[in-house]
């Protein structure tokens, strides 16, 4: 499930200087491992499906998420270039390397078109340097200002605490644990489910 490229996004190619706050102002410079960098957030195209795949190929990458061993080519080039129309893939890159993606995506049901469903991956060379940040803070903007989305949910491993305390700081809430969720390298694995109200006045 991955966005139509060709439906350009309002943060096409917007860059995001990351504070305490999350405000998102240009110029696209943040803090990260002892040095600055540039975190460039777009929306993602067909020609990235190589990049991503790498991504999710990684070890704690394909721990953390629903991922197979050993995924083809074929099968994310076909994923990027066949993409719901209300599905939105944002991808990070640091001097020209895509490190990071996110999928924002609209529900089917028509009493439900007020949520969205946030899923992320970042590449496992790549952590810690603010990636994740930025793309959520592209994600919340998307949603919050463009999209009408009032409720945003996802779902994570109980064991993933970087990635719990991350969504935190964004505003996401525990709602719920699902024992057994699924099934990785041997065992069972829970998972939270994590959802936020879009804030009054936004």
């Amino acid at each position: 499930m991955w966005p139509n490229s060709r439906r350009c996004l309002p943060m096409h190619h917007r860059r995001y200087r990351l504070k305490l706050n999350h405000r998102l102002e240009p110029p696209a410079i943040t803090w990260g491992g002892g040095f600055f960098m540039t975190i460039l957030i777009r929306a993602a195209e067909p020609s990235d499906f190589e990049a991503i795949r790498e991504t999710m190929s990684q070890p704690i990458a394909q721990a953390n998420t629903l991922q197979l061993p050993l995924p083809s080519l074929e099968l994310w080039k076909k994923r990027l270039a066949d993409v719901p129309r209300d599905n939105h893939q944002l991808v990070a890159e640091i001097d020209g390397k895509v490190v990071g993606n996110l999928g924002l995506h609209g529900k089917v049901p028509v009493r439900r078109r007020h949520v969205g469903s946030i899923g992320m991956a970042i590449h496992d060379a790549y952590h810690r340097r603010g990636v994740g940040s930025a793309l959520m803070t592209a994600a919340l903007d998307l949603a919050d200002n463009w999209l009408q989305y009032t409720r945003l949910e996802l779902e994570v491993y109980v064991d993933n605490l970087a990635a719990v305390a991350l969504y935190k700081k964004f505003g996401f809430n525990i709602e719920g644990t699902h024992p057994k969720d699924c099934f990785r390298d041997g065992l069972y694995v829970d998972c939270y489910s994590m959802g936020r109200l879009r804030p009054a006045g936004s």
